[in-house]
């Protein structure tokens, strides 16, 4: 802040040098355009004389003159004056070269408004934007160290009272997942710690058979089968146990939330439209929409913004790069969203398997990725009472030239309100 206040003195010591420079140069202006109107004034008023005019009249006329007198020589004058000769008397033209100043004061009201202007803008970015940026750099930086509890003060502008209102929630957020992440970890360890101690039982129990099998301790073969059956019944414990840990282990690691609202499809169509127009017309991808007819869909509105940015990225990632089109169509009490990319790097057989958690289809070698995308995109849609499905377009369907390569189609099925 210390930077940008003498940044502001420097810029309004500027404007006031210009200031000083602007009225020295044009009060000389003033003062010779004086000079030159006295003269004339003179040169007019002896004129006047010379066609029978009487002095008082010649000087009433011309503001510059203020009195003409025949020239005494020896008259003491404290007036500037020039000396003429109009038909052979000499007379003495006292003058006053006063300049208009009506423009050097016009200029200098303009540029203290200016001057005063400039103060009062400066001072307001410094005190309304700067100062509580300033008070901000270090909170994104303590959020990212995982420190949540960081100070944050409230702040009323119109600049940033909605960003720190997100802030505060996104922080918020970030410390009841935390806080949920924590009780989900402690449920689960002391889950599996449970069932690793009750696997000990028929573990040993097992144990115990095959020693005694072992060392021939069943002298007969009913008790022989005995053992072996209740070896067969305690591995089958051990296994629904096994089951259990792998089960707990996989349930609920996202903890994924929808809260169901009615909303506009055009409302989330318009902020899909800001976020990728322009990204896809960097990287020279033609994009797309087609037109639709504004239903009210029954959905989390962020949600089903998260999915189709994730299938939009994905067209990003695993397309050619030459087109991606959205597409809306109507199914009994569905809106239907498809969003097609050009070029299709993956086997039908794939397809199945594509919204599975943390699989990767054969495309993928070359791209970042954890596999959870699509997982999180069908398990979003499936909370929403929604569904989600995609498919390969071969080559030779559609009469569309740009399918000359095929394309990958996902489709988003929204139930309406």
């Amino acid at each position: 802040m210390s930077k940008y206040w003498r940044i502001t003195c420097a810029i309004l010591f500027v404007e006031l040098l210009l200031l000083a420079a602007c009225n020295f140069f044009m009060l000389g202006s003033l003062r010779k355009d004086a000079g030159k109107q006295y003269r004339v004034d003179i040169s007019r008023a002896v004129g006047d004389m010379e066609t029978g005019m009487s002095p008082q009249q010649a000087a009433g006329n011309y503001k510059s003159i203020k009195r003409i007198s025949p020239f005494d020589p020896k008259a003491v004058v404290n007036s500037d004056y020039t000396v003429e000769e109009i038909d052979g008397t000499l007379y003495r033209f006292e003058y006053q070269a006063r300049a208009d100043l009506r423009p050097l004061l016009y200029m200098n009201i303009g540029m203290v408004l200016s001057l005063v202007a400039s103060a009062a803008i400066l001072i307001y970015i410094g005190r309304r934007v700067l100062r509580p940026f300033n008070k901000m750099t270090t909170l994104s930086v303590e959020l990212a160290r995982g420190n949540l509890n960081a100070p944050l003060q409230e702040e009323k502008s119109k600049f940033f009272g909605k960003f720190l209102w997100g802030i505060n929630m996104l922080r918020d957020n970030l410390e009841s997942n935390k806080e949920r992440e924590l009780a989900l970890q402690k449920d689960k360890k002391t889950l599996i710690l449970s069932l690793s101690h009750d696997i000990k039982t028929p573990l040993s129990a097992i144990k115990l058979y095959a020693k005694a099998l072992d060392e021939n301790l069943y002298d007969t073969e009913e008790k022989r089968h005995e053992a072996i059956c209740g070896i067969s019944h305690n591995a089958t414990e051990i296994e629904k146990y096994v089951s259990d840990i792998v089960t707990a282990s996989k349930e609920d690691f996202l903890n994924l939330e929808v809260t169901l609202s009615e909303v506009y499809q055009s409302e989330i169509m318009k902020r899909i439209e800001v976020l990728y127009r322009e990204k896809f017309s960097s990287l020279r991808t033609e994009f797309t929409i087609s037109e639709y007819t504004n239903v009210l869909l029954s959905c989390d509105e962020a949600r089903l913004e998260e999915v189709l940015q994730n299938i939009l990225e994905n067209a990003i990632k695993y397309g050619d790069g030459r087109w991606v089109k959205m597409e809306f169509s109507d199914e009994e009490d569905c809106r239907l969203i498809t969003i097609t990319n050009s070029g299709c790097s993956i086997t039908e057989d794939e397809i199945p398997h594509l919204f599975e958690s943390f699989y990767r289809g054969s495309n993928s070698k070359t791209v970042n990725g954890s596999g959870l995308g699509l997982y999180i995109a069908r398990t979003l849609m499936r909370m929403m009472d929604g569904e989600i499905f995609a498919k390969c377009i071969p080559a030779s369907e559609g009469a569309d030239a740009k399918e000359n390569y095929g394309a990958f189609a996902i489709t988003v099925v929204v139930r309406k309100a």
